[in-house]
């Protein structure tokens, strides 16, 4: 299977949360790469890629987040894979 990559926008309490550090943490331990960042507008904005199944948990993990988090909606979008060599926090 060839590798994939996802546009996803976290909507909720997520800042403040250690919300990117899990998923940073998350993504890592599936062999998936990309970035996640807080935005100006209190959302956290992530890319990342790797193959569908490890996709899949990861969304499905973005969805609830670390326990303090309070996610109300993720916006996920598909876009072409960056070819990243590791998930970063930015």
């Amino acid at each position: 299977m060839g590798i994939e990559a996802v546009h996803i926008v976290v909507h909720g309490r997520v800042q403040g949360v250690w919300y990117r550090g899990s998923a940073q943490s998350f993504a890592t331990e599936r062999g998936l790469t990309g970035w996640a960042k807080n935005c100006p507008d209190g959302t956290v904005e992530i890319h990342v890629e790797g193959d569908r199944a490890h996709l899949d948990e990861f969304v499905k993990w973005c969805r609830q987040g670390p326990p303090q988090a309070e996610v109300t909606r993720i916006n996920e979008t598909p876009v072409p894979p960056k070819s990243m060599d590791k998930f970063f926090i930015r």
